[in-house]
């Protein structure tokens, strides 16, 4: 008898390792975090993003590169700088800035809070109170902090002391935050599996029992971070955080700033998606790392950075060309009445850029048909956008807004300018002119194929 193989096609082993990565526990644990924190970060980006679209008296409702309302209510756009009116506006815009105190000025706190938690939930089910992981690692992230720190004010250098450094509070303790919390929360729950605890008589309330047997793990935890911060004071002249910025977030920054990183995170993207394996499950916790923090700083208007995942929304999936592109590209240039009520149903969800109706009912995952203007269309559309900013043409994208805002009017909310809508337009009318080569070799692959089974009747 002839041997028997099982050989496994690329795709298979590609899909086999692709979703043990997107499977482990630690990316599934960064992933969640970074979600859950999202919300906030989002909130407080949409806030900007009405301060600078819709309050600002520059701006694009009532400035004079935009409707020009402020001349055309107070006669001159002069005027209109100097009323009463405009002064609310800039009243309202500092009010509006106060989303971002509670959110991207302390996103460090944040990912602390929430990662600690997830983390000890996920990895040690045994503890009854995973709150108390949560509370060390906050406190082993508040023992590392810089409390002494050089500031420039008037140009004078000052030394300010017992204050801690709000910097590391935000962007810049991010990649410390998620460190120092994990190690916090492994040896905090490890500590507490040795029952090194203070026992409490049965008659004392659980809250109040769980509280004590925290305690020796506690304080041993702590410990710990204590002599870090000592040593790392001592022999590098810098905390922790701070060390953590100049060799680990920094270089991941820097890296994330590149051509390369930009092209091979936007060609893998839809290539995972094609797959069946949902790409935020490999990116989210490296975005978390880098272009989301990119993207904050561009809210905050600390840095103006071309690369973030506020460019990809915008440029990309938010423009239409993950779900409204190749549904326009069948509904209007298909000639198979099954995949033209296919795209029929998924038009209202690809408006607001929900690709799965279509990606999963057509489908364009795992067709080998639709493979190259699924994975191109991406990068394509996203270098586009690219040179748009590069020749001046549109600004550095620093608006945060839902990626479920429909096409062309979230161009303009990201960009606020009109010229922002125009590029996502010329993005959508690019992938839609991809698909249609593809949508026209389809239709000859389903008709032969009717014909075929007519025949054979």
């Amino acid at each position: 008898m002839g041997k028997i193989t099982n050989k496994k096609s690329f795709s298979d082993r590609f899909t086999e390792v692709v979703s043990k990565i997107a499977g482990n526990k630690l990316l599934l644990t960064l992933r969640d975090s970074f979600v859950l924190v999202a919300s906030l970060t989002l909130l407080a980006g949409f806030a900007v993003m009405i301060s600078s679209v819709f309050l600002d008296p520059n701006g694009i409702i009532f400035g004079s590169d935009g409707l020009h309302l402020g001349k055309l209510f107070f006669g001159s756009n002069k005027a209109f700088l100097n009323s009463g009116f405009a002064a609310g506006l800039l009243k309202a815009q500092e009010l509006f800035t106060a989303f971002t105190k509670g959110s991207m000025s302390i996103n460090a706190v944040l990912i602390v809070v929430i990662f600690a938690n997830t983390l000890s939930k996920r990895y040690f089910r045994k503890n009854k109170e995973h709150m108390n992981s949560v509370l060390y690692a906050l406190a082993a992230f508040f023992i590392c902090l810089p409390w002494n720190f050089t500031t420039e004010v008037n140009g004078s250098s000052i030394q300010i002391d017992n204050v801690v450094n709000s910097n590391f509070l935000g962007q810049q303790g991010i990649f410390a935050g998620l460190i120092i919390s994990g190690i916090a929360v492994v040896l905090y729950n490890k500590l507490s599996e040795k029952d090194i605890t203070i026992k409490m008589p049965a008659s004392v309330p659980p809250a109040v029992a769980r509280s004590f047997e925290s305690l020796v793990p506690g304080f041993l935890t702590l410990i710990v971070f204590i002599i870090a911060t000592a040593i790392s004071t001592t022999v590098a002249h810098a905390t922790l955080p701070e060390l953590f910025l100049q060799l680990l977030q920094k270089p991941a920054m820097a890296i994330s700033k590149t051509a390369a990183f930009a092209l091979f995170s936007q060609v893998t993207w839809p290539l995972f998606q094609w797959f069946g394996i949902h790409p935020s499950a490999i990116w989210s916790p490296i975005f978390g790392m880098t272009w989301d923090i990119a993207g904050n700083e561009n809210v905050l208007g600390t840095a103006h950075h071309l690369y973030s995942t506020l460019f990809m929304n915008y440029s990309t999936i938010a423009a239409g060309t993950f779900a409204l592109a190749p549904v326009l590209a069948i509904l209007i240039f298909s000639k198979v009445k099954s995949n033209k009520k296919i795209t029929k149903i998924a038009l209202a969800p690809a408006i607001f850029n929900i690709s799965e109706p279509i990606t999963f009912g057509l489908p364009i995952i795992l067709n080998p048909v639709y493979m190259i203007p699924f994975v191109i269309v991406q990068p394509l559309c996203f270098y586009i956008a690219v040179f748009f900013t590069k020749i001046g043409f549109i600004g550095v994208i620093c608006n945060n807004v839902p990626w479920t805002v429909p096409p062309i009017l979230s161009g303009l909310l990201f960009s606020g300018s009109i010229k922002g809508a125009i590029v996502q337009l010329i993005n959508l009318v690019v992938a839609i002119v991809v698909y249609i080569p593809f949508v026209r070799i389809a239709d000859k692959m389903a008709l032969k194929k009717q014909e075929d089974e007519k025949q054979e009747v």
